[in-house]
């Protein structure tokens, strides 16, 4: 996947870096497995604003995803790689050997016509999910189990993955894409390859417009409120705000907020880096 610098026809092209498409081979999604999203602009039941700076949008149908491919010893085909507006992977439609449909998340390099599996005893090649217990140390996965038959949970956006840096009768050792080393159970299942689009990292929207488009509104900065709305806000002219804080009042830039006694500590080996 690569990314385009378009010409500077407006101000609005002359920043902006899109994303080439190149790798996606249909446009219409595969309609049985498509489900409504319905927006709430941020509001609760009650029509109060629950969450700031979301409104707006374009629509877009949910496209459910296959995270737990337990389908074992079934091989499947790729149908199509596709984009999908709720996430920053590409998917991709597989048509398993008896008739049965599902999208899965596409790993970088998949092709259609390429055939995936999953399996405890299958090859460790790319779109093929298999349990940490069975893929060769140094590999690389993404969409990673965090419980087994949990649905994957790590790794799962655009461009990540975690490598398989060790494995012992009951655990397996991963460094996640945060520089995080954690043990996970290693009869999790885990995808073998990276995430696509590896270059959404570096698109740049260009305008304020695109935001509104993914149904983002403007957000506003801590300093520039008034004191009743923000412990950063008040004083005369520009004034600073003090220290950084959430508005709630809780210190930002390095303050710790994880649970000291949150059962997965045990599993972690290092933290990520700072």
């Amino acid at each position: 996947m690569a990314v385009k610098k378009l010409k500077p026809t407006s101000p609005g092209q002359r920043q902006r870096i899109a994303p080439s498409f190149e790798e996606i081979t249909t446009s219409k999604p595969y309609k049985p497995l498509l489900v409504p999203i319905k927006k709430t602009g941020g509001r609760n039941n009650f029509g109060h604003r629950a969450m700031r700076y979301i409104g707006g949008g374009h629509k877009r149908r949910y496209r459910l995803i296959d995270f737990y491919r337990d389908k074992f010893d079934v091989e499947a085909t790729v149908l199509t790689v596709e984009y999908d507006p709720n996430r920053t992977a590409r998917i991709a439609l597989i048509e398993y050997t008896d008739g049965e449909k599902s999208y899965i998340i596409a790993p970088a390099g998949l092709k259609v016509g390429q055939k995936v599996i999953s399996g405890t005893s299958v090859a460790p090649e790319v779109g093929n999910t298999l349990p940490l217990s069975s893929i060769p140390v140094g590999t690389i996965v993404h969409a990673i189990e965090l419980r087994p038959h949990g649905g994957a949970e790590l790794a799962r956006s655009a461009g990540t993955y975690a490598q398989l840096l060790a494995r012992d009768s009951k655990y397996a050792t991963l460094k996640l894409p945060s520089g995080e080393m954690r043990m996970v159970l290693a009869n999790c299942l885990a995808t073998i390859g990276s995430v696509s689009n590896a270059d959404h990292m570096n698109t740049n929207l260009g305008k304020a417009g695109r935001n509104r488009w993914l149904g983002r509104r403007p957000r506003v900065r801590g300093v520039v409120m008034n004191p009743v709305d923000h412990p950063m806000g008040g004083g005369e002219g520009r004034a600073s705000g003090g220290h950084p804080r959430s508005r709630t009042g809780l210190l930002a830039k390095g303050k710790k907020t994880r649970d000291k006694k949150k059962h997965s500590n045990r599993l972690i080996i290092s933290r990520k880096k700072k």
